[in-house]
């Protein structure tokens, strides 16, 4: 972790290795974009090779098993892994804040966390979202990608917010 230039919050520092496969993700963006999904799952896997460290790697690969096949536990899994790479990383540090979620250090961190909250919120995992949800908002409380807004969602799912019945209970009359 390192002080921002600006002095107002906090940047991960990412090992040396990150760095270094930089300019390979920057590729992987553009396979995806052309739509060669099946082309940077796999140079995505080869990366990790190289790189076990790589929050955006696993992100990534979560995004893809979401959107390409469906495939909710996977994508849960990489983003987890992404998360939890920076997640340790904060708790060594004192859990520093704020955590700017836009900047480009940082911003992995929280896609892989709003990857991970969603399929956890689709696997029926409500508590575990809602920490997520709420970690990331503890590190960026002005939460500039919009997950506030995902609390009350993840805690109102399948329930009805407001029951009609019984609300309006028709008056006795002592007559």
């Amino acid at each position: 972790m390192e002080r921002a230039r600006s002095g107002l919050g906090w940047v991960l520092v990412h090992p040396p290795c990150v760095r270094e496969v930089a300019d390979d993700l920057e590729e992987v963006r553009a396979m995806i974009a052309a739509g060669e999904g099946e082309v940077a799952i796999d140079e995505l896997r080869w990366l990790l090779e190289l790189c076990s460290e790589s929050i955006e790697a696993h992100y990534l690969l979560g995004k893809l098993a979401v959107e390409t096949s469906g495939d909710i536990s996977l994508g849960r899994a990489h983003f987890g892994i992404g998360y939890q790479l920076a997640a340790r990383a904060l708790e060594r540090a004192g859990r520093p804040t704020p955590l700017a979620a836009l900047h480009p250090a940082n911003r992995p961190f929280f896609d892989a966390g709003r990857g991970l909250a969603w399929c956890l919120a689709e696997l029926a995992k409500s508590d575990m979202a809602l920490q997520v949800v709420e970690n990331l908002l503890d590190y960026d409380p002005s939460d500039p990608l919009g997950v506030r807004p995902w609390v009350d969602e993840i805690k109102t799912a399948g329930t009805a917010i407001v029951e009609l019945e019984g609300l309006f209970a028709p008056r006795r009359s002592d007559g």
